[in-house]
Formats: structure tokens, C-alpha cells, sequence
């Protein structure tokens, strides 16, 4: 009876400390640096873990491997004179012995635990701080001698040393990411703490946003031969309304700079003399190294170019910025985009419309891609040629009629979710 009470005893440790192993493992590390701000005993222990990790790992092995010591010699004591009654060669009875005592342990101390303890990560740490933390106190000096056997040995072999700040960093972006997701997640969330976390995911995906995701196109930018009269270039700020305006050389391939609308109040003699430089980048480049450049250039306009050195289009410092805090209403945001419900299934849009932009608002699911990033890009890149005027085309789910098309693009149509 009290080999038994021993070996459930032991059962019980080792699913603890593999448990609370893999908790500390799994848990978000941003979410234990904001627990910890609550200055409770819960929280000032597992600031003692988190800042020595590998202590805290090796302490948890320690308990898990005394565990496993005793839970097998006592089943051994168990086992090994009810085997005998029924079978008499000692290698199948140490055979069935170590099945047994393997499956018994595998289930109850590293299936089952590990799983449970993963559901949870960071309320486990929380709920079971305190026993940890005297297991922590008991093995303190098994740990320590442990673990400087294992440095040296490792310091020897791979001449590398093992530091404590190597160790013990807080957090990273796939934490923060964590963190996000989890606020996602969760089913009562307040509109503004959505706003926020909607702007937390937006800075953390910034790092992979290129350009080719943010400019306006070619087809919208407004331009003019270098050769032109001042007079017509003020006559074309007042029709467009816009405060750039795009010169070229030749052709719109070749942009050499743009002129500002404030730079007429000089009354400069030629469209030469009011010319301001403008980076050219690849649409390739990350929209975060472009940023620095305008930073760094003091500018705020870019061309973007593509891989045959053809302008792809346009972008601004605002037209990055609203891929961290959405729309920002601006003279070429302003260029008659239509987005009307008729009902719950009928919409009329611009093709200009962005399909995340129209997924955040109106909740439909289109399909994203690298591939597109308008309504427009996502019909051309389905039907694989522009549409008539009234043309109907379907696609997963969704049934478009085209309201108004040129020779280069989808100006108007109309979506209905078909169910």
C-alpha cells in the first residue's frame, strides 16, 4: 500500500514539473512583464523565473528526473514479483516491466500534463507560482552545481560561452504577436481596445509591407512635360485641386521631380526653376526603409519603379503611415470612390477600393492575395482580362457587375454575396 501511495506521489511530481516546464516554455513573456507590474507575490516570484530561465528549466528537470528515479524503483517492486507468478524468464519480466512503467509514465506524467498545461500557459504559471517556487528554494544548490558541470562542459567542447543576458531576454515581436492574437481572440472586446489592438497588429506587420501595397498607380498620378508652360502648370493645379503635381522628361516613365503648389507664389519664369527632387525606389522595397529615407532625405514623395525601371506609380510619407493607422483622407484618396450598401447582400464600389479596406468595413471575406490589392486587381486577376460595361462575372461566391470600365482599369461595380 505505501509502495503504491509513492509511486501516485511520484506520478503526481512528475507531471507537475513537466506541466509547469512546458507553461514556462509557452507562456507569453510580454504578458508575465505586464503581470508583473501588479507588484503581487505571484507576480515577484515569476520575475525571480523569468529573469534566470535556465535555472528555472533545470530546476524543473531535476524534480522531474528524482520523480522518475523513485517512481521506478518502486514499480519495480511492485511489478516484478506479479510478473514472476506468470512468467519465468527475467528479460520478458524486465521486458514487460519497462513497457508498463513507460506507457503508465508517458500518459500521465508527459502526454497528459504537457497538453493540459499548454492550454493555459501563463494562468498555470500564475495559479502553481508558489509550489514552483519552493521546489526552486529545495534543488537551489543540485541546480546550481548541475548547471555549471553543463557550462563548463559546453564551453570546452563548442567554445562558446552561455550568458545570463543571452538567457534571460523578456520578450520579442512573436511575443507581441501573442499578445495580439490573444486580444483577438477573446469574445468581449470593447471597441476601443479593438482600435487599439487593430493599430498593434498594423505596427507589427509593418515590417513586411513593400510598396507595391501603398502607392497610388500610374494611372492616377497627375503629370506634366517638362517643357510646359508655367501658365498651363497653374491652370492644372486649379482643375485637379491637387498640391503636387509630377514632371517628366520624355514620357511618364521617366519622372525627374515634381512642383508644389506653394512654389507659384514665387512666380518662378519656367516649371524648371519650381522643380523639387523625388526619390525613385523599387516597389519592392519594405514601406519601414522607405520611411527612413524620407526621414533621413527630409523628403515626402517617392516614385516607385518597377523591375524594368517603368513607373509604377506614386507614394507619399502618408500613404505609409495609413498602413499603421488606416485611412487618412487625402487629395488622391478623394477621387471619387464610391462604396454604397443597396441591402445586405448589394454593394456599389469603386474598383479603386482596397479589398482589406472592404473586408474591415463590411465584414465580406474576399479573398487576399500578393497578387492584388483593389477590388479592381482582384477581378482582373480572376477574370484575367478587363470586363465589359455590364459584364456579370462570379467568383467564390461573390457575383460583380461591372457599372463603368475604360481600356485600363474598373471604375464602378456593383458586388452581391451570393448565398
Amino acid at each position: 500500500m505505501n509502495n503504491l501511495f509513492i509511486i501516485l506521489a511520484m506520478l503526481a511530481l512528475s507531471a507537475f514539473f513537466s506541466g509547469m516546464e512546458i507553461a514556462f516554455i509557452a507562456a507569453n513573456k510580454l504578458r508575465m512583464e505586464l503581470d508583473r507590474s501588479k507588484n503581487t507575490v505571484t507576480s515577484r516570484i515569476i520575475n525571480v523565473f523569468t529573469s534566470h530561465p535556465s535555472h528555472y528549466i533545470s530546476t524543473m528537470l531535476v524534480g522531474n528526473n528524482i520523480a522518475l528515479v523513485v517512481y521506478g524503483i518502486m514499480m519495480a517492486k511492485i511489478l516484478e514479483p506479479t510478473i514472476a507468478l506468470w512468467v519465468e524468464s527475467e528479460l520478458f519480466i524486465m521486458t514487460l516491466q519497462t513497457l508498463f512503467s513507460t506507457f503508465l509514465i508517458l500518459f500521465t506524467a508527459e502526454f497528459l500534463p504537457k497538453t493540459l498545461f499548454r492550454l493555459n500557459p501563463n494562468f498555470s504559471l500564475n495559479f502553481f507560482a508558489v509550489p514552483v517556487m519552493f521546489f526552486y528554494v529545495i534543488f537551489y544548490p543540485v541546480t546550481v552545481v548541475i548547471m555549471m558541470f553543463s557550462k563548463s562542459i559546453i564551453s570546452r567542447v563548442l567554445n562558446t560561452d552561455i550568458t545570463e543576458e543571452a538567457e534571460s531576454r523578456a520578450f520579442g515581436k512573436v511575443d507581441l504577436d501573442h499578445l495580439v492574437q490573444e486580444g483577438q481572440d477573446r469574445q468581449t472586446v470593447m471597441e476601443d481596445e479593438e482600435h487599439n489592438m487593430k493599430l498593434f497588429r498594423n505596427a507589427l506587420d509593418f515590417s513586411n509591407v513593400k510598396l507595391r501595397e501603398c502607392f497610388v498607380p500610374r494611372t492616377e498620378i497627375e503629370a506634366m512635360e517638362i517643357g510646359g508652360e508655367i501658365q498651363e502648370l497653374t491652370q492644372r493645379f486649379i482643375e485637379t485641386g491637387y498640391s503636387r503635381i509630377m514632371i517628366y522628361k520624355e514620357s511618364i516613365d521617366n519622372i525627374i521631380g515634381y512642383v508644389h503648389s506653394s512654389v507659384l507664389f514665387r512666380n518662378p519664369q519656367s516649371i524648371k526653376a519650381a522643380l523639387s527632387r523625388v526619390l525613385i525606389v523599387p516597389e519592392t522595397m519594405a514601406a519601414h526603409k522607405l520611411l527612413k529615407l524620407f526621414t533621413r532625405e527630409q523628403k515626402s514623395v517617392a516614385i516607385v519603379v518597377d523591375e524594368f525601371g517603368g513607373t509604377s506609380g506614386m507614394v507619399t510619407i502618408e500613404d505609409i503611415m495609413e498602413e499603421i493607422f488606416g485611412e487618412i483622407e487625402d487629395e488622391h484618396d478623394s477621387i471619387d470612390l464610391v462604396e454604397e450598401q443597396l441591402s445586405e447582400t448589394e454593394f456599389i464600389f469603386s474598383g479603386r477600393i482596397e479589398i482589406d479596406y472592404l473586408n474591415d468595413k463590411y465584414r465580406l471575406e474576399l479573398p487576399e492575395s500578393d497578387d492584388f490589392e483593389t477590388l479592381n486587381g482582384f477581378i482582373i486577376f480572376n477574370h484575367e482580362s478587363i470586363p465589359s460595361v455590364n459584364e456579370i462575372i462570379r467568383i467564390e461566391g461573390f457575383k460583380i457587375q461591372i457599372i463603368e470600365v475604360s481600356n485600363t482599369r474598373i471604375s464602378k461595380v456593383k458586388l452581391t454575396l451570393i448565398s
